[in-house]
């Protein structure tokens, strides 16, 4: 037995020397939930003021262009206001006015639903068959595509409706085609049986920009549906019927809603056409000259305000019927 484990047994060992563990470091309190560093919230701040400082022209825009207009014509709208003199308040006399002795207000509401009514869906159909004749994968597309656009930059300018006006007019070139076969005609322009037909061709003629929608959802639509219709016998009718217009429900309800609301907002070529003043016998007063000229030639400015704020609801009255209507005849994938 050593020496060692005798003392071990006896306890005669000495204690070995305590070494002390050092003392922890006092614990760093984690910042509450849901706080941030003072520099972090500072910078977030500077952020913010500079994003705030480069909005700031769109929000003088925005009040000073819009809100703003849009509230004084509001308010002009119940007031008897010439541009004259101080606007004063009538209250409800203009709307009753519009809804009970104006019978221009009736023709003017009337001849711009036609237009509305007959022109959109023309002007709907022609747009997608010539998206349907483009879509074959004919040489050089973009070149037609371009040309076939071009009506819609220009079918709203002054230039364009001097040209329809000249056109159909009573020495223009449709007479000028007709007396090659031994007709005369007339001043298309002049009778108010067909004023109103020349600028239903007109809007019908602006058909860009609804069919680069349609070529562009035409192009959209997988090929393979079509082979797979093929193979079972489908004929052109049919896969048209069953695939393409199902699938281009979408784009046909996008095109109607901005066609309509552009409809009846129409001016230039009334105004054009007619020489201003809606003809012959009101059959070309489209609604916004009728306001215009309450407006800015009779300068019945509240009672122009008015109109402007009941043509306001009939389109947001025409848009949400649309979009109601819409849940039973557009199809979006697998949903209807």
């Amino acid at each position: 037995m050593t020496t060692e484990s005798r003392e071990l047994r006896s306890g005669s060992v000495s204690e070995v020397p305590r070494v002390d563990s050092p003392s922890p470091k006092p614990a760093v309190a984690a910042p509450a939930s849901g706080s941030e560093p003072s520099g972090s919230v500072s910078r977030s701040r500077r952020e913010a003021w500079a994003a705030y400082l480069f909005l700031t022209p769109w929000f003088v825009g925005l009040f000073l262009i819009t809100v703003g207009p849009i509230a004084a014509s509001l308010y002009l709208s119940f007031t008897d206001y010439s541009l004259l003199e101080e606007a004063k308040w009538i209250g409800a006399d203009n709307y009753s006015r519009m809804f009970g002795a104006d019978q221009r207000f009736w023709t003017s509401l009337k001849v711009t639903t036609i237009y509305v009514v007959v022109s959109v869906p023309l002007q709907l159909a022609f747009a997608l068959a010539l998206a349907l004749l483009l879509d074959r994968g004919l040489r050089g597309l973009s070149f037609y595509r371009s040309i076939y656009y071009l009506p819609s930059l220009l079918g709203g300018s002054v230039a364009i409706a001097i040209l329809w006006r000249k056109i159909f007019g009573a020495e223009g070139l449709i007479n000028a085609a007709l007396a090659v076969f031994g007709i005369q005609g007339s001043s298309y322009v002049n009778d108010p049986d067909t004023a109103l037909g020349t600028l239903i061709l007109l809007h019908v003629w602006t058909f860009g920009a609804p069919m680069v929608i349609f070529l562009a959802g035409l192009r959209q639509i997988p090929s393979s549906y079509y082979e797979a219709a093929a193979i079972d016998g489908a004929g052109t009718f049919q896969r048209f019927r069953s695939i393409t217009l199902p699938l281009l429900t979408p784009i046909i309800f996008f095109n109607l809603v901005l066609e309509v609301i552009k409809s009846f907002q129409s001016f230039t070529q009334s105004f054009i056409v007619s020489n201003g003043g809606g003809g012959p016998n009101d059959a070309t007063l489209f609604y916004t000259l009728y306001l215009y000229l309450n407006g800015f030639k009779h300068y019945d400015m509240g009672y122009a305000a008015a109109l402007a704020w009941v043509l306001v609801l009939i389109i947001a009255g025409l848009t949400g019927v649309n979009f109601l209507a819409s849940k039973y005849w557009v199809f979006y994938g697998d949903s209807k």
